[in-house]
């Protein structure tokens, strides 16, 4: 794609909504038309939609570290939780979980991060009655802001740690959301700088340098906080720092931050001496 920038994203005007304008660019870069684009997006949501619905509570990740939790989040719950957030939550861990056990899930824009888009639109989906078609439009949306995350800063935890797998999907989920919301493309980057803004710093520390503690759980979170950035946006909150800034204030801190703290299981929860017991024994002979 040719947008190097949201402020770009959002220079098409009115002549199209914003997910056409991404779908076109998109068709240009790579050479394909339309109906080919539409369909490969079509079939990433149905690639999403398979994963929650092959989702196996009785599996395990070969670690023993990760499964079942997902399950343990269906029902009624405490109470503390809205039935829709409950679903969330679930949905999120469930493709964490899936992601950890090797099956099948759609790098959004990480596979470990692929539990944030499916866990906010596929229960919005099942909640509303929403169209699979509103559903594609609103992953055009996520990927055109991913892929300005992606130019101006990375989506990579070993480059830039867990703000830049999780906190980009997590704005990439949130701008996607205000889509199926019909909001405004400036609502859109609201949301993507408000949410981005929220993971600042979120470090990648995962335990024995496996994408499963505490990464399925940041799931959640990224999931959790794009509703809420969406919810921000659509009702008239703003981010006072531009979301172009946002995006490279991420990139600069990636850069910062010690390698201990960028995926290398090194540091933060790796580094605890629980962290460090399991990953010995995870790679005892």
């Amino acid at each position: 794609m040719a947008f190097h920038s949201v402020e770009k994203l959002l220079a098409g005007g009115e002549a199209l909504p914003l997910w056409k304008r991404i779908q076109v660019e998109d068709c240009a870069d790579s050479g394909v038309d339309e109906a080919a684009s539409w369909a490969k997006m079509s079939e990433l949501w149905r690639a999403m939609q398979a994963t929650q619905a092959d989702y196996d509570p009785a599996r395990r990740s070969p670690s023993g570290l990760t499964g079942g939790a997902g399950a343990l989040l269906e029902g009624p719950g405490s109470g503390l939780c809205s039935p829709f957030l409950r679903q969330v939550i679930a949905a999120a861990l469930k493709a964490g979980e899936c992601n950890a056990c090797m099956r099948r899930v759609v790098a959004a824009p990480t596979a470990g991060a692929s539990g944030v888009l499916p866990a906010v639109l596929i229960p919005l989906q099942a909640r509303d009655g929403i169209s699979d078609e509103t559903m594609v439009e609103a992953l055009y949306v996520a990927a055109g802001f991913g892929q300005v995350i992606a130019q101006r800063a990375s989506i990579s935890g070993a480059e830039g740690g867990c703000q830049a797998e999780v906190g980009s999907a997590s704005a990439m989920a949130a701008a996607a959301l205000v889509q199926v919301k019909n909001g405004s493309g400036a609502q859109m980057a609201q949301a993507c700088a408000l949410a981005l803004s929220n993971t600042l710093g979120l470090v990648c520390d995962p335990v024995g340098g496996l994408v499963e503690v505490p990464c399925v759980t940041r799931n959640v979170m990224g999931a959790v906080n794009a509703i809420s950035c969406a919810e921000m946006a659509l009702s008239g909150v703003s981010s006072p720092i531009p979301c172009d800034e946002v995006i490279d204030a991420m990139g600069a801190v990636g850069v910062a931050l010690p390698s201990a703290l960028r995926e290398t299981g090194q540091g933060g929860l790796a580094a605890t001496p629980t962290g460090r017991r399991l990953a010995e024994g995870l790679f005892a002979e």
